[in-house]
């Protein structure tokens, strides 16, 4: 993915650059943070760094990594060296998974201290390793083992990850959410009092972007790739959300 943003930033000027998400304990730290830090320069300062802790043993086991078990510790470990890497002109680091020293490291990031981390996953580690660790936390809405799909359930989370953030000593307020979602069904008449977030007209629809704005959340993303793989159905679902909902919100 990391390629793949590369290639889009010198595609684009304006659009931001997600790494959605970037499984943390597959790389190497330092090869990792200086291939990302070369790509928020190669795009002007638009890398927003996605992050997760990964789900999948086997491609632990297949690559070589750290034992699965311990993969939460490691992303903790490494995303600390990333912020050492960027920020520190003499950057030093000790860890059980990863350390260095007396080595140069750039160039730097463009965003200064450093491009925002989005921590993605709903449960409570990805909680508090948003509040100790990250700018955003970045949820998904149809997560089975957490459900997020309703404004009620955002809510629980969010409640949260306030508490861990004043564990933490930090101002909630200051923390972005970044809710992800598939649900879009956009009708010609409005839907019963029964609908799903995101499904009925577009007057409907954009009171749901209001409400989770209301809730705190900053950033919405619209999955439209888990609807169709069809790329003319999915410019049309995109098309209908820009001309037909937006101008709502």
């Amino acid at each position: 993915q990391i390629t793949l943003l590369s290639y889009i930033a010198g595609q684009t000027s304006k659009i931001r650059l997600v790494t959605s998400v970037l499984i943390v304990p597959h790389r190497n730290p330092l090869i990792a943070a200086k291939s990302l830090a070369t790509l928020d320069v190669l795009s002007g300062g638009r890398l927003v760094v996605g992050v997760g802790v990964g789900w999948m043993r086997e491609e632990f086991q297949a690559l070589g990594l750290p034992p699965f078990e311990e993969r939460g510790a490691v992303t903790d470990e490494y995303i600390r060296a990333f912020k050492v890497l960027w920020t520190e002109d003499d950057p030093h680091f000790e860890g059980k998974y990863i350390s260095f020293d007396d080595i140069s490291f750039l160039p730097k990031p463009v965003q200064k201290p450093h491009p925002p981390i989005w921590v993605g996953g709903e449960s409570r580690p990805a909680l508090r390793r948003t509040a100790e660790l990250a700018d955003g936390w970045y949820p998904l809405g149809s997560n089975p083992t957490f459900p997020m799909g309703t404004p009620e359930q955002l809510q629980a989370g969010l409640d949260r990850l306030a508490q861990y953030a004043q564990r933490f000593g930090r101002d909630p307020s200051t923390i972005e959410t970044i809710y992800r979602t598939h649900q879009f069904e956009l009708k010609k008449e409005a839907a019963g009092p029964d609908r799903l977030p995101f499904v009925g007209d577009a007057d409907q629809i954009a009171g749901d972007i209001r409400q989770y704005q209301n809730m705190g959340v900053t950033s919405m993303i619209w999955d439209f790739l888990r609807q169709t793989d069809d790329l003319d159905t999915m410019l049309g679902l995109m098309e209908n959300f820009a001309k037909q909902v937006w101008p709502k919100v």
